[in-house]
């Protein structure tokens, strides 16, 4: 069994001790639009992401402990008051802790794929997850996804297509393999260095409804 890293971390919240939902203005002492990264890894995305826009306030999520260590650490090292870490599972901590309407931008980057056939009902991002995740996302916020798995990427693109309440962003293209101004994190880099591709999926969520 992998040894649990004690985080200790101005920046790592402990799910169990936030309110259910977080009033998060008071907790980044500002009134900045919130996003959410699901899957930090190892921080480098939010890290480079968060820089690039102060404007708004960022939570990176992740179930491995691991990760969000070296997520705090990086956050620290780039000295970052706009990002806090939290280690959870994803739908959960969202039903729980985030205020519906309130997301200004969801990433998705390189979740696991779950390759084999009978497995792929364990994948996070499905039809189902993307009407859920609407609900949290704010009147013109942005659903990004993005994989190195063919079918991964080919499956979001194609069912998105049919997921009430969003406006593609890549149209007239369902994906790209190159999506401008995009952060690519180490895995992406990489996946592309094997000669993968990556596929992004740019979702918005519309006024209505």
């Amino acid at each position: 069994m992998q040894r649990m890293i004690e985080i200790q971390s101005p920046f790592f919240l402990n799910p169990d001790d936030l309110a259910a939902p977080v009033d998060w203005y008071a907790l980044f002492d500002n009134a900045n639009p919130l996003a959410l990264e699901i899957g930090c890894g190892i921080g480098d995305f939010i890290a480079k992401t968060a820089a690039d826009r102060p404007d708004l306030n960022y939570i990176a999520i992740d179930f491995y402990n691991k990760g969000c260590y070296k997520t705090c650490r990086r956050i620290e090292k780039h000295g970052l008051a706009n990002v806090r870490v939290v280690r959870d599972e994803a739908r959960k901590f969202v039903a729980e802790r985030i205020p519906p309407g309130s997301l200004a931008a969801v990433h998705i980057n390189c979740p696991d794929p779950w390759p084999k056939k009978r497995h792929r009902k364990r994948r996070l991002v499905n039809a189902e997850f993307a009407g859920f995740i609407r609900h949290y996302l704010a009147p013109g916020g942005d659903f990004y996804f993005a994989t190195d798995f063919d079918d991964y990427g080919l499956d979001v693109a194609e069912f998105m297509t049919g997921v009430p309440g969003y406006e593609n962003m890549l149209a007239p293209d369902r994906y790209r393999h190159e999506l401008a101004g995009y952060h690519l994190s180490k895995y992406m880099q990489k996946f592309m260095a094997e000669g993968k591709r990556i596929y992004f999926v740019h979702y918005r969520k519309t006024s209505e409804g």
